[in-house]
């Protein structure tokens, strides 16, 4: 069995760009950036910084287009791909990317998020913020019933 899984968190590096194929299906692309911070040898705090190039299908790319900007924090799920072409010239060029399945909105300045969990196209958006209400009193776990 292989695994093909990338778990990716970092801030948008420019607006999602939508765009559709011949089909009508919708793509968005669009880049994030995420930055590691580690002390070199002589134990001075150094950063490094990836770009990571993103791409979304589907109502998941409508959703991005409409609300994520520049800046903004992203968690993104999905896998890695690299496409290759043929340039004008007939170089051959390469691209890597994450096709993402599912993306959530980073925390924002209220410290709430909503997420993206949309599967396919026929999907619901599971994109409402909703809170948890936990009882005040102790659960006995005799209680539950399984």
């Amino acid at each position: 069995m292989y695994i093909n899984k990338v778990f990716l968190y970092g801030n948008l590096g420019r607006d999602p760009e939508l765009r559709a194929l011949p089909s009508g299906a919708k793509v968005a692309s669009f880049s994030i950036a995420t930055t590691r911070v580690y002390k070199d040898k002589d134990g001075n705090k150094q950063e490094q910084t990836d770009w990571h190039n993103i791409v979304l299908f589907g109502r998941q790319a409508e959703i991005a287009e409409q609300y994520l900007k520049k800046g903004n924090a992203i968690f993104v799920e999905g896998r890695m791909q690299t496409r290759s072409w043929e340039d004008k010239d007939g170089k051959k060029q390469y691209r890597t990317e994450v096709v993402a399945d599912r993306f959530q909105f980073g925390t924002s300045s209220g410290g709430s998020s909503a997420s993206s969990n949309v599967p396919d196209d026929n999907a619901q958006n599971q994109g409402s913020e909703q809170s948890i209400e936990y009882p005040q009193e102790e659960i006995n776990p005799d209680d539950i019933p399984f």
